[in-house]
């Protein structure tokens, strides 16, 4: 029955996301916003609602290790799952506006977030205290203002016929029911998943950086997919990078205030791995694109990892 349920829940996650990104690009044109913030900071954020449902539920329920582990495990499966299969299947190109700013920033966080939940003295955890958050949600409204400032300057907005969006009400609809959908959907997954984890002995960090940072990283996924096949990679590229950022500074920056946040059993290699993941579009896309051989080479470095979490769990 659990099983069932979480799949259940999974589909409820995808449908719901679906609807809220729908909802959030048609009410975000009709207020003249462009194409480019609608991907990189909107459907960014709006992908990434299952990762802050998730990580804000562990934290009310005390479980810093589901909190921390979703986010840290989400963002590296969005760099070495999706956007490995998705440069695999399109190459994704890279605008000079990413390199400058988004992809450094969200290096930048990724970090940050290490340094706050680290000792690196000693390797061990600290807790990531209510200032801390604070300082991350500073950091979340910066990235936001900016983008939207930036636009302003360097972009037209994209003028879309109002028939193509329907009517104002169904947006606000769509964001409502696919946020209320998700809510509850993820609520399930959560419970569930953690349920079947401890039934086989496995850890809840375990299962937060693997089965629940994927399941919770769906919609980014279905985005990410569905503009490649537009022949749009940079928004594809984009949603991904800005679902990063929201995940550590949001995410982690609202969780933080509802209790402290301490995970022993998230390690510095978890950490490390993310912080390459960051590192990595900087690096093989410095040519304005990452290719097929790239996406190829990070799906496997995912499947190592994944391969690293399972032997160090069984041992």
């Amino acid at each position: 029955m659990e099983y069932l349920i979480l799949v259940f829940s999974l589909a409820g996650i995808v449908i719901g996301a679906n609807y809220l990104v729908s909802g959030a690009v048609s009410v975000a044109r009709r207020f003249k916003v462009s194409d480019f913030v609608i991907g990189a900071a909107i459907v960014g954020v709006g992908t990434s609602m299952p990762e802050f449902v998730v990580s804000f539920i562990g934290a009310l329920n005390g479980n810093a290790d589901v909190a921390i582990g979703n986010v840290v495990g989400s963002n590296i499966f969005n760099v070495l799952g999706i956007l490995g299969l998705t440069a695999l299947f399109f190459p994704v190109a890279i605008d000079r506006k990413n390199m400058k700013f988004e992809i450094p920033f969200a290096i930048g966080v990724s970090a940050l977030l290490t340094l706050l939940a680290l000792n690196f003295f000693n390797g061990e955890a600290v807790s990531i205290e209510r200032l801390d958050g604070i300082l991350l949600l500073l950091l979340f409204a910066t990235y936001m203002w900016y983008s939207f400032v930036r636009d302003r300057k360097e972009n037209e907005p994209t003028a879309s016929e109002d028939n193509e969006e329907g009517p104002l009400w169904i947006g606000i609809l769509k964001v409502t029911g696919g946020l209320a959908l998700l809510v509850t959907s993820c609520d399930f997954f959560v419970d569930n998943a953690v349920y079947i984890a401890k039934s086989f002995g496995v850890s809840d960090a375990f299962i937060s950086l693997t089965l629940i940072a994927c399941g919770t990283s769906l919609p980014e996924l279905a985005a990410s997919i569905a503009a490649a096949v537009k022949k749009n990679t940079d928004m594809a590229l984009g949603n991904i990078i800005g679902s990063n950022i929201f995940n550590i500074t949001f995410i982690l920056g609202i969780s933080s205030q509802v209790m402290p946040l301490t995970s022993s059993d998230i390690t510095l290699v978890d950490y490390s791995v993310m912080i390459a993941a960051a590192v990595l579009p900087l690096i093989i896309g410095s040519r304005g694109r990452i290719g097929r051989l790239s996406g190829f080479s990070m799906i496997v470095c995912f499947i190592f990892y994944n391969w690293y979490l399972i032997t160090n769990q069984i041992s």
